[in-house]
């Protein structure tokens, strides 16, 4: 490829000519003869003359290609003791009989099908049964409660649903088919039909609207890919948004296949016939790029994990999952891994397992501390890279890309940006900050291939939340800087968008239960700083006038709450109850300062303040346990 230099400077010089060269990685039904159309910036489309299957391009064409019996998905989950690979032919024949079973359902080019599952096979195939025929599919975390997934169901409005009779966390299984039964009754739109993959653990009752996965698919008849627009979505996934509503991340899927395609060899050294095995979840943008759609894209074998790092049964499963399967790069969250050196902080598990051909560890979901890539580095011996994307990214923007050049590593920064990212730091007013200073991390339009195009039925929100602060931009919302090597430092969060073990949640959508429980008078919920989790949130509510109830049960109550409405991935755990919270004159609430406070730092007090008082009270409240973990 060349060095990062050349290759970098090739897609700021020639964007069309490095993309379309890009795209010869993938198989057309219609080849591109353009890139970029800017006809309608600021929504841009890449390739918009091409035509193309996302799913042809993740498994025919390799078996077409003689690769039929080469491993393309491996399951293994250690909470149910099962293992089970899948060749490319095996898992094209699964995936085009359960793609002619949406199509007897009716579903058909640019209809939804929401996907709430848990970490079994069933999942990634659902996906690719869904891009096989030109179905968008919607993927939600089976961690959410019914109210997030009925807000979902609402906003995609599926024609079906797809799900499964149980997951299993840990060593408890957890019933889904109540969960999304209670849902669709929360739900103003009503699919036609779910589809349930029951499982040993716990069968599901069914009911008149139900199928069973496994009698569907024996009966369907396979159906070929259809070819559909560069241009066309091929998913939707939702990300917190700072208002309480999710945000429809659309992924279109020329751009995708093209960027994912490419990144794979460019950022992850990893081609076809190796192993990728990426600790995430089908729920998150990490699992959608990175277990299911780039490793088959690009012809090569990746491990679907339905476990965790630590206590499935211990903290050697990651080590022995890359032994099994002879992996060459794992990805996974910095959260997996101060987990995995909490339980075994000497790393005595990884020495019971041959990992020389583990080749590079790649983290991401959250900022890596030095601490951690220290100890990941001396464990194992091995590249250790920090990289920085986002779900409305759907690849990574700043990375060591080993498969171009390995840089240098600077402990704490992702390294630089990939190419096809414009990436800058602003000041407030828009103008650039010299190096080494902090200020708003952006990206120059236009985003390269793979990056959202807009979000799910609200161009007027996508350029509200990502264009509109400064012009010619996409916001990030993070902040930090960019050294004078040309080194990100993403140092944290700009809005109420909190990082908890690599899932982003909204703040403000926690104080919107917490204002629901009938004893809150008024309530604020902040992310902080946390050794294990990155960042956890913490609770503080003031109770109505005249409340006589013991603080404590009322607090417990607002965590169950919390669950109830949001899932545990919410890890709202700790709510207080205190006198008042700290309010400017204009009446908002100084969530930014009860942030610094309780991190520990020297928050200075805004002028704005309307009673100093309020701060003094909570300082011992903010600066306690649990949240103060680092």
């Amino acid at each position: 490829m060349g060095t990062y230099e050349d290759v970098f400077r090739s897609s700021t010089e020639d964007p069309d000519g490095f993309w379309l060269r890009a795209a010869e990685g993938i198989d057309w039904d219609v080849a591109p003869q353009r890139a970029l159309d800017s006809s309608g910036a600021p929504f841009y489309r890449w390739f918009p003359d091409g035509r193309l299957n996302v799913c042809f391009n993740a498994l025919d064409r390799h078996v077409e290609a003689g690769l039929g019996d080469q491993p393309a998905l491996v399951h293994d989950s250690p909470v149910t003791g099962t293992r089970h690979t899948y060749t490319y032919a095996q898992l094209r024949d699964e995936v085009a009989a359960f793609a002619g079973g949406l199509t007897r359902l009716g579903v058909g080019h640019g209809d939804r099908v929401v996907i709430y599952m848990p970490m079994i096979p069933e999942a990634a195939i659902a996906m690719l049964a869904c891009a096989r025929i030109g179905a968008i599919h919607s993927v939600v975390f089976g961690g959410f409660a019914p109210p997030e997934l009925a807000v979902r169901i609402d906003d995609a409005a599926p024609k079906v649903i797809v799900s499964a009779s149980c997951g299993i966390e840990g060593k408890r299984v957890i019933p889904y088919k109540p969960l999304l039964d209670r849902a669709i009754e929360l739900a103003g739109h009503r699919p036609e039909k779910s589809v349930i993959v029951q499982r040993p653990q716990e069968r599901a009752e069914l009911g008149p609207d139900d199928l069973d996965w496994a009698e569907l698919v024996a009966t369907a008849k396979q159906v070929d890919c259809v070819p559909v627009a560069a241009t066309d979505p091929l998913y939707i996934l939702y990300t917190s948004g700072t208002t309480g509503k999710p945000k429809g991340v659309v992924r279109d899927c020329g751009g995708y296949a093209v960027a994912l395609h490419w990144s794979m060899g460019a950022v992850y050294d990893i081609g076809r016939g190796e192993t990728m095995f990426t600790g995430s979840d089908v729920g998150w943008v990490v699992g959608h790029s990175y277990i299911v759609y780039g490793p088959l894209l690009a012809g090569a074998t990746t491990v679907l994990y339905e476990g965790k790092p630590v206590g499935t049964p211990d903290a050697g499963q990651f080590w022995r999952v890359a032994a099994e399967y002879g992996v060459k790069t794992m990805f996974t969250a910095p959260t997996a891994f101060r987990a995995i050196r909490k339980e075994d902080p000497k790393g005595a598990l990884a020495a019971e397992y041959d990992l020389s051909r583990l080749r590079y560890l790649f983290l991401a979901g959250e900022r890596l501390d030095p601490e951690t890539y220290h100890w990941a580095s001396a464990l194992l011996d091995i590249p250790v890279i920090d990289h920085w994307w986002q779900t409305e990214t759907g690849w990574p923007i700043v990375a060591n890309p080993v498969g171009i050049e390995a840089a240098p590593v600077k402990p704490g920064s992702p390294t630089r940006p990939l190419p096809g990212w414009d990436v800058r730091v602003l000041d407030p007013s828009g103008q650039p900050v010299p190096p080494g200073v902090d200020g708003a991390i952006v990206v120059r339009l236009p985003l390269p291939p793979g990056a959202l195009p807009t979000l799910w039925n609200d161009d007027d929100r996508f350029i509200g939340s990502y264009l509109s602060a400064f012009d010619g931009y996409y916001l990030t919302g993070d902040s930090g800087h960019i050294d004078a090597d040309g080194y990100v430092f993403v140092m944290g969060r700009t809005d109420d968008v909190i990082n908890v073990a690599g899932h982003r949640l909204s703040t403000g959508s926690m104080e919107e239960v917490l204002a629901t429980h009938p004893d809150v008078a008024e309530c604020a919920v902040i992310g902080v700083a946390d050794a294990l989790k990155g960042q956890i949130p913490r609770g503080l509510v003031v109770l109505k006038a005249g409340t006589v109830r013991e603080p404590a049960e009322v607090e417990a109550e607002l965590v169950q709450l919390v669950r109830e409405h949001i899932g545990a991935v919410a890890s709202l755990k700790d709510v207080a109850v205190v006198r008042a919270l700290p309010k400017t004159r204009s009446g908002k609430i100084l969530r930014k300062t009860m942030r610094g406070i309780a991190d520990g730092l020297d928050e200075p007090i805004p002028s704005t303040v309307d009673d100093p008082n309020v701060i003094e009270d909570l300082r011992p409240v903010l600066r306690r346990g649990p949240g103060r973990n680092v």
